[in-house]
């Protein structure tokens, strides 16, 4: 049995120049993130999991969206765009994810939209008894 990938969106992310009383692009991503799910087969999303979280500090790099698994590499990536488009291309990702033994997600294998933009590739955390 394969793991849940956890697809995280910053829901507090805004571009610099994106005023703070405007509603932040990071909770429109994640709703198209949400929206864009409806279309993808039940059976493929099955392993997906979709959540919101308030500020994954990367203010600078804004929107940003992490695919997390246990046992597989964590991915961070920024500067996406809050639509339908990069929305579609954050779930095809996931299910990479989910697919990917280690979680390994190679530049030419993801999404255009997530081929540039990365912020952080973090190792699996090791069993404590390693």
């Amino acid at each position: 049995m394969s793991t849940i990938t956890e697809v995280i969106v910053c829901t507090t992310c805004r571009p610099a120049d994106v005023p703070r009383d405007q509603p932040a692009p990071g909770a429109a991503l994640l709703e198209a993130v949400q929206v864009a799910a409806w279309d993808v087969d039940p059976a493929l999303l099955a392993q997906v999991r979709i959540r919101g979280v308030e500020c994954m500090t990367g203010c600078n790099r804004a929107c940003t969206v992490t695919f997390q698994a246990a046992g597989k590499y964590l991915y961070y990536f920024g500067d996406l765009a809050a639509d339908a488009e990069t929305a579609a291309h954050i779930l095809a990702c996931a299910q990479l994810h989910v697919k990917i033994p280690d979680g390994t997600l190679l530049r030419n294998d993801r999404p255009a939209r997530l081929r540039n933009g990365i912020l952080a590739r973090i190792p699996p955390l090791l069993p404590l008894d390693a």
